[in-house]
């Protein structure tokens, strides 16, 4: 009995965590595969909340509170809602939009099972030689989250900052566009060149 309780717990015998690990990843990974294939944006970006919670809960059960709740706050909290008001912004139909599949689902498959094996052969390769510290801060603590962010991650941090900030400006710009237009047809004046002809 005590070499039973003792022993490490294998593939064949998982532990709790590891099965509810296992449900989480496949709940996240449909939710992702309806927010790329669904013809409704405002669906789409609701099952992308989806995802990124069960992302959140992935780390969750990875003990990697502080990075949890990160990805809550800005991930569900902010770029989710970003999404939201631009698709209000830019006056997204609501239902089903038929411009939402281009029509090359097989081209945008391969892309994406090239890109994840690539980024997997990119982190086995980085990490291959990386040990975890047992006796030392905890990982995904806010300390070590910090000085890993701050030290080796400042570049990729600000430049999505960038990113984020590009996205919202350019949102405000089209629904500008949008907006002086439909103000010029209500008041009768022409809007573009051709119009002045016609006029």
């Amino acid at each position: 009995m005590t070499l039973a309780a003792t022993a490490p717990q294998g593939f064949l015998s998982p532990t709790g965590v590891e099965i509810a690990f296992l449900l989480v990843g496949m709940a996240t990974l449909g939710a992702a595969v309806i927010t790329v294939t669904t013809k409704q944006l405002v669906h789409a970006a609701l099952w992308l909340v989806v995802a990124l919670g069960g992302l959140a809960v992935e780390y969750l059960l990875l003990t990697a509170e502080f990075i949890a709740w990160v990805q809550v706050l800005i991930y569900v909290g902010s770029v989710v809602v970003l999404l939201l008001f631009g698709l209000m912004l830019t006056k997204a139909p609501i239902g089903r939009s038929p411009d939402a599949d281009s029509g090359n689902r097989w081209v945008a498959l391969a892309v994406a099972i090239a890109s994840a094996g690539a980024l997997v052969w990119v982190v086995v390769d980085a990490f291959r030689t990386q040990w975890i510290d047992l006796d030392g801060a905890a990982q995904g603590s806010t300390e070590v989250t910090g000085t890993i962010l701050f030290r080796h991650w400042v570049l990729p941090f600000e430049a999505l900052s960038v990113l984020l900030l590009a996205a919202l400006v350019g949102a405000i710009v089209l629904s500008r566009k949008n907006g002086d237009a439909e103000t010029a047809e209500a008041a009768g004046t022409p809007t573009s060149a051709t119009d002045k002809e016609q006029r």
